[in-house]
């Protein structure tokens, strides 16, 4: 796939996904470089809807460490159960949270994050690894957001 993206400027929220995830797998279906795919999809995400932070933590020696990501700079290490990423990989269930404030535990990377939405993903079995997407308004993700990305990472995990 050529290095360009097709954003409907004028569409709905799942018009969105739905002009973008077919993009996203024909972008990283030929390619089995983890790093190089999720900086991909990080890009593809954070240019589409121009959310707050998009990126991607990796469980290495027992906790999330950042991947790659857009967005301002972010917490390196995140322990299993701590914040939002934490539990969305000790739990293996996306985390939609309307309000970071009232989530108990939340890690403050950035204070101008004010909604969230992280969803695990696995390879043979065992989480690998979660999508983050931070907002910077309140409730500024729904069911739909959920049901797309899940989609995504369900491309995302074919490739690994």
């Amino acid at each position: 796939m050529a290095e360009s993206l097709f954003i409907p400027t004028e569409a709905s929220k799942e018009e969105k996904y739905g002009a973008i995830l077919p993009q996203i797998e024909a972008l990283i279906s030929g390619e089995k470089d983890l790093i190089a795919n999720l900086a991909n999809i990080s890009a593809v995400l954070k240019e589409s809807f121009g959310f707050f932070w998009v990126g991607f933590y990796l469980v290495k020696d027992n906790q999330l460490v950042l991947g790659p990501f857009q967005g301002p700079i972010a917490c390196t290490r995140i322990n299993l159960g701590k914040g939002v990423c934490g539990t969305a990989w000790k739990e293996n269930k996306t985390q939609l949270v309307p309000d970071v404030d009232a989530f108990p535990g939340h890690i403050a990377c950035s204070s101008a994050s004010k909604s969230e939405i992280v969803l695990p993903f696995s390879s043979n079995g065992e989480v690998a690894g979660v999508l983050d997407i931070d907002s910077d308004k309140l409730a500024d993700f729904d069911e739909t957001d959920q049901v797309y990305l899940e989609k995504l990472i369900s491309i995302l995990e074919k490739t690994m």
